[in-house]
């Protein structure tokens, strides 16, 4: 009927003009609800977007000036490393339109200045945290040598990111979402993550690998991520007592191609966050009666009008 219909508006298509052409242009000018049922249900549904404007991001700088962490094979602090990856980062979101991203910067040793950074995090309404660091080997691995005329150490024996989350967050599953986009932009940049910590020899450092193709490990103890109220990761981005990687990892290039695929990453799990809270919403409606409207029309004649659910008050 409604084919008919536009047909009706159309002018008829001159001899010799293939059919499907003319079904074609009939059912482009068809509104979406003229279509049937299962023509509705095979056109593919738009992908989620994500209003970056209203998503919020923490990013923590691992460790401080007074407790820097690991030292390069070149004896640069991790430190070091952590601000200028986290500054990348920040401009690469930033520049997308994450206009709310905050970098978390503390002073101080090591157990008061996590404190204090997580109690910040914790101030801030936030909707996810990543925390950027740096690797390092354990001891017995480590080879002494001389960079510039001074001693430090190195190995080369490792190379990699790594990515963490902790079971203890009270948002476990929705790290591990993030943490999986993460590792799922890196390796679709070619980077590759770090499988030694699956190995026996690591000791009390082996940790249980979640994701396989994403390189996301599980430590459930890291302060950050355990006592965060909010999605949270740990982005190891590379070997740094390794010495050819610590190299890679100074280049402009390959800051550059590691914020972009954080600011992806964070994009996609922003729009599928999104897209989840506003199904929840319209499922909350659907259920409320609508507002404005009182509880007396549903009632029987003479019975009492039921208290407001909460839920609707929270909602006005």
């Amino acid at each position: 009927m409604g084919l008919l219909r536009y047909h009706s508006i159309m002018r008829w298509p001159r001899p010799g003009l293939p059919l499907a052409i003319v079904l074609a242009t009939a059912f482009a000018a068809m509104p979406l609800a003229q279509l049937p049922a299962s023509d509705r249900d095979t056109l593919p549904k738009p992908k989620p977007r994500c209003e970056r404007a209203a998503f919020r991001v923490l990013l923590d700088v691992g460790h401080s000036a007074e407790d820097p962490g690991a030292r390069s094979a070149r004896g640069v602090t991790e430190y070091e490393f952590n601000l200028r990856l986290t500054r990348e980062i920040e401009r690469s979101l930033k520049d997308a339109g994450f206009t709310q991203t905050v970098v978390l910067v503390s002073e101080g040793v090591a157990i008061p200045s996590l404190i204090s950074r997580m109690r910040r995090a914790n101030a801030v309404p936030a909707d996810l945290l990543v925390s950027i660091h740096h690797d390092s080997v354990p001891e017995r691995f480590l080879e002494p040598w001389f960079s510039g005329g001074n001693p430090t150490r190195f190995s080369d024996r490792f190379r990699g990111h790594s990515i963490f989350v902790s079971f203890e967050n009270s948002r476990a599953k929705d790290s591990l979402q993030f943490a999986s986009l993460l590792g799922a932009e890196l390796k679709a940049r070619d980077l590759s993550y770090t499988p030694h910590y699956t190995e026996r020899f690591m000791g009390g450092r082996q940790r249980e690998l979640l994701d396989k193709q994403a390189g996301v490990y599980r430590f459930d103890k890291i302060f950050v991520l355990r006592t965060a109220q909010m999605p949270a990761v740990l982005f190891e981005a590379g070997m740094i007592v390794n010495r050819d990687e610590e190299l890679v990892l100074t280049t402009q290039e390959r800051q550059n191609t590691m914020a972009l695929a954080a600011t992806d990453a964070i994009d996609s799990f922003c729009a599928q966050r999104q897209a989840t809270i506003r199904a929840a919403t319209e499922r909350r409606h659907r259920k409320i009666p609508r507002l404005g409207r009182t509880h007396t029309e549903n009632a029987p004649t003479g019975a009492r009008p039921a208290e407001e659910p909460a839920t609707a008050r929270l909602l006005r």
